[in-house]
């Protein structure tokens, strides 16, 4: 029902700032949360943050708090990561997934983008 493509990743110095962007075509995006999961080189799939159907519940890991800021607009159907204070830690392959219910902490999605590399380096 919900197809989603990933922009915005590439190559910023630790310290920097870079917003990811999510559009989804297809309908009901708005009776869906919306999460961006990540995948560092070698490791599994971490969980970044999710928001909820209408927007009005919000969460992140631990790692990120207070770095990076998650918003979505159900008029355009875009779902947006805003990361500041950028560290090496945060390279990983970037995804943008739905699911049906908030459940914040997990992987597990229905719908899945094609990913955006996110590099942090010197």
């Amino acid at each position: 029902e919900v197809q989603l493509v990933e922009s915005g990743g590439g190559l910023v110095e630790p310290g920097g700032s870079l917003r990811l962007s999510c559009a989804a075509s297809g309908s009901a995006f708005s009776s869906y949360a919306m999460s961006w999961v990540r995948q560092a080189p070698g490791k599994g799939l971490e969980w970044v943050s999710i928001i909820s159907s209408g927007g009005s519940s919000i969460s992140y890991a631990d790692s990120v708090k207070g770095r990076f800021t998650i918003s979505r607009d159900n008029v355009k159907n875009t779902l947006t990561l805003r990361m500041n204070s950028l560290k090496p830690e945060d390279t990983a392959v970037y995804y943008c997934v739905g699911r049906r219910w908030y459940l914040p902490g997990i992987t597990e999605y229905e719908y899945w983008g094609q990913g955006t590399q996110v590099t942090v380096s010197s």
